[in-house]
């Protein structure tokens, strides 16, 4: 059997498939690069709000702990303890509602380079 010829058309239609592939190659490496940077600038937001957690949570037991060494009576220190606990309790949770909110931005932010690409491919 005798190997077919391509065609003028059929060389045109290789080339036009072939730069559409080169285009969605494109297409996703501009789509992972730009959700990579929004997952890096996400998780560096992150990372800021856990250090400042942990310098503030660490001054405020500080803190504390000098109070209970001035105190007198047992009240007081109850009085004391119960004051930081209440602090750091509301501290915690206030800090864990913005840590939550920054990981869902950074789900939202890493996945908008990708919704246009499934939105074309529907």
């Amino acid at each position: 059997m005798a190997p077919r010829e391509a065609g003028p058309g059929k060389v045109k239609t290789m080339v036009k498939n072939f730069e559409d592939l080169q285009q969605v190659g494109k297409e996703n490496v501009d789509a992972t690069l730009k959700s990579f940077g929004a997952l890096t600038k996400g998780a560096q937001a992150i990372a800021v709000e856990v250090a400042d957690y942990s310098k503030k949570s660490f001054e405020d037991s500080s803190a504390a702990l000098e109070k209970m060494f001035g105190v007198k009576s047992l009240d007081k220190a109850l009085e004391v303890q119960t004051e930081f606990a209440k602090s750091a309790y509301e501290g915690f949770v206030a800090k864990a509602s913005k840590l939550g909110e920054l990981y869902a931005d950074l789900a939202k932010e890493s996945y908008k380079p990708f919704e246009a690409m499934l939105a074309k491919a529907k």
